[in-house]
């Protein structure tokens, strides 16, 4: 570690006196931010905000390895924006260069894009009596307040579909999920039943949909 001398003149006398050593070079070029990114969800608007440390110039982000969402890009200054056009789980490798000595890092992340809205059967449709009924269980995993259609359709062999459930309400974010009921009485003959979950954020201009269906035709034995 270098240091300095300085030549003081006192009292007609000269002194020496040392200075504190020189600070340490540059520190190692560092990616800040955690390997797991926030989530999105599809069609929604995302930005999110790469950022290093140590004594540095200009920075240059670029992606090397992997593959970002559809939608999604990484800007040059290190800003990751865009919209996700599909769900899934995306690994990636982004390098940042600094400009001034020329260092460059790697580090790896993971942006998971995931559904806005989970629909799964709590009871599967299924045949009593005369009835075809059943329930669902629907989540909102975004940020937002959704405006929720649901319905439910029984259609049968030629065609003709019958609405065995249908709500209209406020969906809030949560990690509880609402369970939906249906259930009607229907004719004679085999059906098979569709489930639609429409989710609407109107501010935002995002629509979303699950849907659900049967795996095969339910018969209802009984009835006209």
């Amino acid at each position: 570690m270098a240091c300095q001398l300085e030549v003081v003149r006192a009292g007609g006398q000269q002194a020496e006196r040392q200075d504190a050593p020189v600070a340490q070079e540059a520190r190692d070029l560092v990616i800040e931010n955690d390997s797991e990114l926030p989530d999105t969800n599809p069609h929604a608007p995302y930005e999110f905000r790469f950022r290093a440390h140590g004594r540095i110039s200009a920075l240059h982000w670029r992606v090397e390895n992997g593959v970002l969402p559809s939608g999604i890009k990484l800007e040059e200054d290190g800003l990751l924006h865009g919209k996700a056009e599909h769900v899934g789980e995306f690994q990636f490798t982004v390098s940042v260069t600094d400009g001034g000595r020329e260092r460059a890092v790697q580090k790896g992340f993971v942006l998971r894009v995931t559904s806005a809205l989970s629909l799964n059967w709590k009871a599967g449709a299924h045949v009593n009596g005369n009835r075809i009924e059943g329930s669902v269980q629907v989540l909102n995993t975004t940020r937002d307040t959704i405006d929720l259609t649901f319905y439910v359709l029984a259609v049968a062999q030629n065609g003709r579909a019958t609405a065995i459930g249908y709500q209209h309400f406020v969906l809030r974010p949560g990690r509880n999920p609402v369970e939906l009921p249906f259930g009607e009485a229907l004719p004679y003959g085999e059906y098979k039943v569709h489930v639609d979950a429409v989710g609407e954020v109107a501010a935002k201009k995002l629509i979303y949909r699950e849907y659900l269906e049967t795996p095969g035709r339910l018969q209802v034995a009984v009835g006209p």
